[in-house]
């Protein structure tokens, strides 16, 4: 794989991870965390959205004139999203009663439209699938992240699983919105001293 190659599929998991470097999409990263597999759920339905968006903005990118670039970008993401909530809605409809109104809501990710507008709309198909399959992944990795240290702490659990007996006490408060704060502040601590390594 050449360096440009794998510069573009890295670039997103970790030097500029959407969610622990560059804060974008603090929305779903805070609001369906509370458990590993909300987390796993969104990262990949908003990986699939960016993926096949940064796939046909890169095709139609010299079809659509730039007065109204920003327009047919959303029409793109937003296709691609009721696409995927409507896969969800048949297929998989406990993670899309969990996750409820958060999959409409990647529509207007600024994760999708800015590697739409700042990447896919300047460059060839395969480095856009690259580029959208490398943020896609970072995100997801946040996601479930911390939706593990959520869950773990505030429930005692991991992916469903409980390790702490009925005597256990948990910290609530992680599963609700204040330790969503505090566990983020923490992993974006964490993964900024690992950036530097």
């Amino acid at each position: 794989m050449k360096k440009e190659s794998y510069q573009n599929l890295t670039r997103g998991i970790i030097q500029e991870n959407p969610a622990l470097v560059m804060l974008l999409g603090m929305c779903p990263t805070l609001g369906v965390t509370t458990t590993a597999l909300n987390g796993l759920g969104m990262g990949l339905a908003t990986l699939l959205v960016l993926i096949l968006s940064n796939s046909a903005v890169s095709i139609v990118k010299n079809f659509i004139p730039s007065t109204i670039r920003i327009p047919c970008y959303i029409t793109i993401i937003a296709t691609f999203v009721t696409v995927v909530e409507l896969l969800m809605t048949a297929y998989l409809p406990n993670l899309h009663a969990a996750l409820g109104i958060y999959i409409p809501l990647i529509v207007v990710n600024c994760i999708i439209l800015g590697r739409a507008e700042a990447f896919a709309a300047h460059n060839n198909l395969f480095q856009s699938l690259l580029d959208a399959l490398g943020m896609g992944l970072g995100f997801t990795l946040a996601l479930v992240l911390l939706g593990l240290i959520r869950e773990m702490l505030g429930a005692g659990s991991a992916f469903g699983y409980h390790f702490i007996g009925e005597n256990g006490y948990p910290i609530l408060m992680f599963i609700m919105p204040p330790g969503a704060f505090l566990a983020l502040a923490g992993l974006i601590i964490l993964f900024n001293k690992l950036r530097r390594l």
